[in-house]
């Protein structure tokens, strides 16, 4: 399951040069370790070779105005849970802090909670302990997987092979992605909260589970 981890967050990366020549490494891991069945295997194939399949600078392109111009396929998962909100700050170190106390420290330039990065962590850590803090945060990389694949991008796979090492429920129905343009990032934070799901109001219940070794959001007991 590390070795899985630590592809899945690789693949998430900005597909530079060296990202590209690894591409044959990285898919021959993932099958090697064996931590995804051949559904979740064949999905990620398929995005390798999208990527590798594309001009360098059109992958580049394509990445940047997936990942870096959308809230809802934002890869910094507090922005889907708190936005440019107070809550983000305090949610950041005490994500920062979970990594320190493991030994873990973070470039200047990264943040705790850009998913890769969160991988990479995990990669390091017991397996029990990863499964239950990619558990923590199922119901954002449920909504981020769903985005992506509503808007028709191979990226998609990745979130969907998290929550099966997780043990969670998978993507859910597929919905229609409205013809026009994306909002502006800024225009979306003016909206409200995002809620995932039916059962958003039972995440914000008064019942909620212990914490873990970090908690994206309460859940229900």
């Amino acid at each position: 399951m590390r070795t899985t981890l630590k592809a899945l967050g690789a693949l998430l990366t900005y597909p530079t040069a060296e990202l590209r020549a690894a591409l044959p490494e990285v898919a021959a891991a993932l099958n090697d370790e064996g931590a995804l069945d051949r559904t979740h295997l064949r999905a990620i194939e398929a995005l390798v070779a999208d990527i590798a399949g594309q001009d360098p600078l059109d992958a580049e392109e394509a990445y940047v105005g997936l990942f870096d111009r959308g809230r809802y396929t934002s890869l910094n998962l507090f922005e889907h849970l708190h936005g440019e909100s107070r809550d983000r700050g305090p949610a950041m170190v005490d994500l920062k802090m979970t990594y320190e106390r493991a030994g873990f420290r973070l470039d200047a330039r990264q943040l705790p909670d850009y998913l890769p990065v969160l991988l990479e962590f995990l990669s390091l850590r017991p397996p029990a302990e990863a499964r239950e803090m990619l558990s923590d945060c199922a119901h954002i990389l449920r909504s981020l997987g769903e985005s992506l694949r509503d808007r028709g991008s191979p990226y998609h796979a990745v979130p969907a092979a998290l929550l099966s090492l997780a043990g969670e429920q998978g993507l859910g129905a597929r919905r229609e992605v409205p013809a026009a343009p994306e909002k502006s990032i800024d225009e979306e934070w003016m909206d409200s909260e995002v809620v995932f799901g039916p059962g958003a109001a039972a995440e914000c219940s008064s019942a909620r589970k212990p914490a873990s070794v970090v908690r994206f959001m309460p859940r229900p007991t």
